[in-house]
């Protein structure tokens, strides 16, 4: 998987993941890309390219997070420990275990924090994350606060979290926000 597909609204790709794949997608907005793929996006920009090849995208961005084939089975769920810059929704289809839906369909744009907000001529495009904004352990479970008892939600992750309680909110959001499947298709949609 090379990473870096272009799709309009309603337009869909299929992938297919290697065996024991472990990835994240994400959406861009606000991209521009020439006929090599080299181009700029507003949000979730990996490096100016079309194709991220391995590239992370550049915060924030709503991630739908993967790891197949582990013995447990698959594991995926919502992030938005990097932030969020639009809906995003993991639907399994076809397996056995719980497999259930995972949605973060709020515009966490028109609710973000005062000072996480990433704007692009005078509008917002994107809520940082408080790990993104300030850059304290308390807020990126660093230093000190690198442990599930000693990291704590902060009001930050709880506006985060209130509007999608599926997804995780901070670094040790596991116990609400982690989903497990077995041998699934799944259909990620951002909008």
């Amino acid at each position: 998987m090379d990473g870096g597909v272009q799709l309009r609204s309603g337009q869909a790709v299929n992938i297919t993941a290697p065996k024991a794949w472990s990835g994240r997608f994400w959406g861009r907005r606000g991209c521009s890309f020439d006929s090599s793929g080299s181009g700029l996006c507003v949000t979730g920009d990996c490096g100016g390219k079309l194709k991220c090849d391995g590239a992370g995208g550049v915060p924030p961005a709503s991630l739908a997070e993967f790891t197949l084939d582990s013995p447990e089975g698959d594991f995926y769920d919502v992030s938005l420990v990097d932030g969020y810059n639009m809906p995003v929704s993991i639907f399994p289809s076809g397996g056995s275990g719980q497999c259930k839906a995972v949605t973060c369909r709020s515009d966490l744009n028109r609710n973000c924090p005062s000072g996480l907000e990433l704007r692009r001529n005078g509008k917002i495009v994107g809520c940082k994350s408080a790990c993104m904004a300030f850059n304290k352990p308390q807020y990126c479970c660093t230093g000190d606060f690198n442990s599930p008892n000693k990291c704590q939600p902060t009001n930050y992750s709880k506006v985060f979290k209130a509007s999608c309680p599926q997804a995780y909110s901070y670094a040790f959001d596991d116990s609400t926000s982690t989903f497990t499947c077995q041998g699934a298709d799944y259909l990620i949609r951002f909008c």
